[in-house]
């Protein structure tokens, strides 16, 4: 096969003689001769989530982030891999069970297939994981802070221990013993346990082995801290506490073996949206996810033997590949509560403190000031209180008539949530769209849809079979003789804890058009019944219906005005891509010379640098301190160029299967500045990986003659120099230029 740039080239002699319509007509062609369906141009979704998981713990294995960081990535890859397990895996035993072999629309595995291949790589995950877990505790030792195991201890810390469990402890557990008569209790997922061996005299005179399950308390801290005399701070496990006094629990018997273990079970929801009472139904099956979803994974201890093993495995239900033989403490998510450690400031990188947004300096009046322009707000390094405030100061003008919102995901003590309530209860017309189907969210978001309606708010639960994913809110305003509308647009969620952590980007406007389609979106998503009806939108796009075929149009419309002489040039930043008709867009996009950047967190089906098909494509991948969460757009459009943030990814789920929205940025200063966080995070050699074209991720790394580039901290850093000092001021790192 020609190399796709070399055959480029050749034609664009041929489009010398006879005109670029000829060209395109030669481009159509060679395209349709390749089968862009080929399972070798793709990734495995499952299989790209766990090079993802492992570009995570990389930041715990780098050296270079402080020492409770390193401990909070081994947290954060540990609960990443918990949730894997119970959707995605669990999704695909289900499939099996079902009796599924219908291979999945890219690299063409069956259900069987992907388990296999996930069950390997998850192994060598872990592996690493507890590797890297070791390394770290090491050197917390090295600095006087240590792990010690029962037996290690002096005599006041013995006596200390044993209060400790007298006191704290005992009351709280309750064994389980299981035989004959009791059988294997309904354990809860994610709950760490011990399994005990017992040998208790029968009473003929011979020996019973029984087994008793003993829940360690969730309730309590997974670390004990010890009194020391000599300055160094001392902590064991709450369940090597427990192991050693377990004895104590079991009078008569004597206790052969003990072991940890924990099991994760199938939290996936399926809803019978048909019900008559939707929050009720959902109420229901959240009871039933903890203990009664079918066990999909089963972790425990390397210390276990064999026959306690085989026991536990037969008593679950499950195959060799379902057990993770862990080699460390059982449940790695508790290395998360390492990085709070009292007095370690010198441990932990320095905290972003939010800036007031640049568009905002100097401004007191947020509505005159959304009146007068757009403005753009950069999360977390610009302040989330802004949006807050808009809802809080909606809430409390009197001329403010009616406030409308989309909901998704919200903190659990949601200032803007008691900002809608204030307004529903000061007498405005409070609509509220809120996504009850938010997975792991489903309960907060349950108690929030009772309490706004408490207060007067009218709560919409979404439409049936989608998720509501946008992120809209409009509020309507009196001024004079004539109604203003003021709206904000986001690509991450109202929540302002996560806008803390997460990378995201808002914008508030005024625009008539924007307004009228805001309008729009909030009467057809509260008055409809179906989607038969979508508005003729004046700015924005929406899915399920319309925005796929726009990025598709967009797509196509770079290819069509790409020459040789100037290539089209696509720029998207998003936290996965999986959809194939996108993919398949990108590929003939990239064999009509247009140059292409996909700036992907996550998953990436998508295989860059495939010769004659792939080859003017490149995929990077940033992880750092902050989660990359925002989703921008750009299109060179032959010079008139497009720019676009959304709430969707570029993923089936976003684009078919939810409510989203895609809307374009219009201001030429925030445009400018959308390209300037564009060519930023391409030019980042710090957190940046590259995905090549055998489906692997390499780091990048600064080359002898350039200094070290982190995009996130240097945003930071521009958030706080806009502060004190005019947009001109010298910045010391300067990204080159990539648009």
């Amino acid at each position: 096969m020609l190399k796709c740039q070399t055959f480029f080239n050749q034609k664009s002699l041929f489009a010398f003689f006879f005109g670029k319509s000829h060209i395109d007509q030669v481009n159509r062609m060679e395209l349709n001769m390749r089968n862009l369906d080929s399972k070798s141009y793709y990734v495995n979704r499952e299989l790209s989530w766990l090079a993802f998981n492992n570009r995570v713990l990389a930041e715990a294995m780098n050296k270079s982030n402080p020492l409770l960081d390193r401990f909070k990535f081994i947290s954060i890859a540990a609960s990443n891999l918990d949730e894997f397990f119970m959707v995605r895996v669990a999704g695909l035993k289900d499939q099996v069970k079902m009796g599924s072999n219908h291979p999945e629309n890219k690299t063409q595995m069956t259900p069987a297939q992907q388990l296999m291949e996930i069950s390997r790589s998850a192994h060598t995950h872990l592996d690493k994981l507890y590797s890297v877990a070791k390394s770290c505790i090491n050197n917390l030792k090295s600095i006087g802070i240590k792990f010690v195991h029962p037996h290690e201890l002096s005599k006041e810390q013995r006596e200390f221990l044993t209060a400790y469990f007298d006191t704290q402890i005992f009351p709280v557990l309750t064994p389980i013993t299981v035989d004959s008569t009791r059988p294997f209790p309904k354990v809860a997922s994610r709950r760490l346990n011990l399994v005990v061996l017992l040998e208790s005299k029968a009473e003929e005179g011979g020996i019973d082995n029984l087994f008793a399950i003993v829940q360690i308390p969730s309730v309590l801290p997974r670390f004990v801290e010890l009194p020391s005399s000599n300055g160094e701070i001392s902590y064991v496990f709450l369940e090597d506490v427990i192991e050693h006094q377990i004895g104590r629990l079991f009078s008569g018997s004597k206790v052969v073996e003990t072991a940890c273990f924990r099991i994760t079970r199938n939290a996936d929801i399926t809803l019978d949206e048909d019900v008559e009472d939707i929050l009720e139904e959902i109420k229901k099956e959240l009871k039933n996810r903890r203990k009664k979803g079918d066990i999909v994974r089963l972790e425990i201890g390397r210390n276990m033997s064999h026959t306690m093993k085989e026991t536990l495995r037969n008593w679950l239900d499950l195959i060799e590949e379902d057990i993770y033989l862990i080699n460390g403490p059982v449940d790695a998510t508790c290395f998360g509560e390492l990085y709070n450690l009292p007095d370690c400031d010198h441990l932990r990188h320095a905290q972003i403190t939010p800036q007031v947004p640049q568009n905002l300096i100097g401004e007191d009046n947020l509505f005159h000031a959304i009146a007068q322009k757009d403005i753009m707000l950069f999360h977390p390094y610009e302040s989330f209180d802004p949006v807050v405030k808009f809802i809080q100061q909606a809430a409390d003008d009197p001329d403010v008539l009616a406030v409308k919102q989309t909901l998704y995901r919200v903190s659990g003590n949601s200032p803007i949530v008691r900002a809608l309530m204030r307004a529903a209860e000061n007498g405005k017309q409070v609509t509220v769209i809120l996504e009850l189907k938010a997975r792991f969210d489903e309960a907060n978001n349950i108690q929030w849809a009772n309490t706004l309606e408490e207060s007067g708010c009218h709560v919409i639960y979404g439409l049936v079979g989608l998720k509501t994913h946008s992120k809209i809110s409009l509020v309507v305003r009196k001024e004079g003789n004539r109604l203003c509308r003021y709206v904000h647009l986001g690509t991450g969620n109202y929540n302002d804890i996560t806008a803390r952590i997460y990378t995201d980007i808002g914008m508030f406007t005024a625009r008539e058009d924007f307004c009228e389609d805001a309008t729009a979106f909030f009467n057809h998503l509260t008055g409809c019944t179906g989607l038969s009806s979508v508005p003729l939108w004046k700015q924005i796009s929406t899915a399920p219906r319309g925005l796929k075929d726009r990025f598709l149009t967009l797509i196509e419309n770079e290819m069509d005005k790409s020459t040789p002489e100037n290539p089209g040039r696509i720029i998207a930043k998003m936290n996965s891509l999986t959809n194939k008709d996108i993919i398949k867009a990108l590929y003939k996009a990239s064999c009509n010379g247009v140059q292409i950047d996909l700036i992907v967190r996550g998953i990436c089906c998508l295989r860059p640098g495939i010769v004659g098909v792939s080859e003017n494509i490149r995929v990077s991948s940033i992880v750092g301190q902050q989660l990359e969460h925002s989703r921008i757009y750009y299109f060179q459009n032959g010079g008139d160029e497009f720019l676009y943030l959304s709430s969707a990814d570029w993923m089936t789920r976003n684009l078919e299967n939810r409510v989203e929205i895609l809307f374009p940025v219009i201001q030429e200063n925030l445009r400018e500045r959308l390209k300037h966080i564009l060519n930023s995070q391409l030019s980042d050699n710090v957190n940046r990986y590259i995905l090549t074209s055998s489906g692997a991720y390499r780091k990048v790394k600064s080359k002898d003659n350039e200094s070290p580039f982190a995009s996130q901290s240097y945003f930071y850093q521009e958030a706080c120099q806009h502060v004190i000092v005019s947009e001109t001021a010298h910045h010391q790192m300067v990204p080159i230029s990539v648009v």
